[in-house]
């Protein structure tokens, strides 16, 4: 990986078979129509279908391939620094619940490796949080402290297996790391064996709900069914104005083979230098070598110089592993809820039949398969014990969910009216591969130049809720700031919440 270079792709997406499932073509009827293939609605469908329910499965573009095949595919219990917040803010029973919850559905999912036999590269390590500032050290025992008592094997550790010394770290044993998309095209095989459909490039484009609930699709075909789960990542649907309490956040990830010796024998997190995550993996069949993962660098959609931040995130890779040979470059998404804690069950006060799974704050894995189990517990009509933490129509108290529920709409305000302001770019001065948002016609068009110089021009609007999109350069996405819509540089949604597209237009 040389300086300023694209994106190459997401390692999980190259090493994994491409099976590929049709698109829905005629009307059909189901007990479950889950929208999404991740990991929460993948999770989900096979699990309902596993308890008798005939499920379908939505998804827009393939499964495994959006926010889970970018992910870096750790599944742990300790998610950085949160116990000693959910000790305060739920108290002791709250941070109990929560560690218990994340803890039964990996241990769940390792039940299902063995006993579906899935090649996936399941793994037990230790997972650290660390911080290298002495001044930082006293938080972290608190967070060792309280995620103990939550019930986790939690301990404060001042020794790693890291190329560099730390001031502390949280460490929690027995936890675990794997290929996201190995295993849920595996877990796919199991959903269509019991009975279960899977239709890729189906966009859900309206819910009608009811009993039955009436799903409208991109391709002009409807499902019918009792309950439907929307498990989009970002809900598709604002019915439940969950986008008030959600906040988008992009990171960066570089990757590539280091000497296995120098695998540092864990998975590491630091809340520390914008963030940094690493981990490694099996290198294909070369025992000699391990796929190092470093993660960081995040950012709000539409807001960073994304090749900066590549260029930072290898050097500091490099930095620390000099024998690294970055091979491969990324970026994840995620959604963190104001208040913490995943939104996990019905989708708004009113609802009977309709579910979400969102807002898992980086922890998509663990959550998705908890999300796993908990919806279909509530769809199935059986008691979950941590239903209420999750539950979407929770009503806390104001002081709690406060701050972080008025930066973040502070912050849509700002790109919503301050983006409209800004200078327009002359379009003639735009070079190859770059793009901008330009004034024309009494209006904002997001206009990009290919590597041709042919220029491509859409709507600057973000098809959602109408804030003005920004341009990606290392991936060259058009990227909305403020609910993390993304679209490719012909308009093409690539990730939600909006649906359509923006519209194509001429200059």
């Amino acid at each position: 990986m040389t300086e300023n270079q694209q994106v190459s792709g997401s390692y999980w997406l190259e090493t994994a078979p491409d099976g590929r499932h049709g698109a829905l073509t005629e009307d059909i009827e189901a007990d479950v129509a889950v929208i999404g293939a991740g990991i929460a609605g993948l999770c989900t469908a096979r699990e309902l279908a596993r308890a008798g329910k005939s499920v379908a499965v939505l998804e827009a573009g393939r499964i495994a391939a959006g926010v889970t095949g970018h992910t870096t595919a750790k599944v742990t219990a300790l998610h950085t620094l949160i116990y000693d917040k959910l000790r305060r803010t739920r108290g002791a029973e709250g941070a109990r619940l929560y560690a218990r919850s994340q803890s039964e559905a990996i241990e769940h999912t390792a039940g299902v490796v063995e006993e579906l036999g899935i090649d996936c590269e399941w793994e037990r390590r230790s997972a650290f949080t660390y911080v290298r500032d002495p001044a930082r050290a006293d938080e972290l025992r608190a967070e060792a402290d309280a995620a103990r008592e939550a019930g986790l094997p939690a301990s404060f550790v001042t020794e790693t297996g890291l190329p560099f010394p730390v001031a502390g770290a949280v460490e929690v044993t027995g936890q675990a790391q794997f290929h996201p998309r190995k295993y849920l095209l595996a877990l796919t095989e199991d959903l269509l064996a019991h009975g279960g459909t899977v239709h890729e490039d189906t966009t859900v484009l309206g819910l009608e709900e009811g009993s039955p609930c009436r799903l409208s699709t991109s391709t002009g075909a409807t499902v019918t069914a009792r309950d439907v789960v929307v498990a989009t990542h970002y809900p598709v649907f604002d019915r439940a104005l969950l986008f008030t309490r959600l906040s988008p956040r992009r990171e960066l990830v570089v990757a590539g083979p280091i000497p296995a010796d120098q695998d540092p024998g864990g998975m590491y997190i630091t809340p520390e230098e914008n963030t940094r995550s690493v981990r490694t993996a099996p290198f294909g069949d070369d025992p000699a070598r391990r796929l190092l993962i470093v993660t960081g660098e995040h950012f709000t959609p539409g807001t960073a110089d994304t090749r900066a931040g590549f260029d930072r995130l290898a050097a500091w890779a490099r930095a620390h592993f000099p024998d690294v040979e970055l091979t491969h470059s990324w970026a994840t998404q995620d959604n963190d809820p104001t208040d913490t804690v995943p939104l996990v069950g019905p989708l708004h006060q009113g609802a009977r039949n309709v579910y979400v799974a969102t807002g898992f704050g980086g922890w998509g894995l663990s959550g998705g398969m908890m999300a796993g189990l908990l919806l279909t517990a509530q769809i199935t009509g059986e008691e979950c014990e941590w239903s209420a933490l999750y539950d979407p129509r929770r009503l806390l108290p104001a002081v709690r969910e406060a701050p972080s529920f008025l930066k973040h709409q502070a912050q849509v305000a700002k790109h919503f009216v301050g983006d409209r302001l800004h200078p327009s770019p002359p379009v003639e001065a735009l070079p190859p591969g770059e793009g901008a948002v330009v004034r024309a016609e009494g209006g904002r068009l997001a206009v990009y130049r290919d590597d041709d110089g042919t220029l491509h021009a859409v709507s600057a609007r973000c098809t959602h809720l109408g804030c003005l999109v920004a341009f990606n350069a290392a991936e060259r996405a058009w990227e909305c700031p403020c609910h993390g819509s993304r679209f490719d540089t012909g308009g093409k949604v690539i990730q939600g919440p909006a649906t359509r597209p923006l519209e194509r237009r001429d200059i």
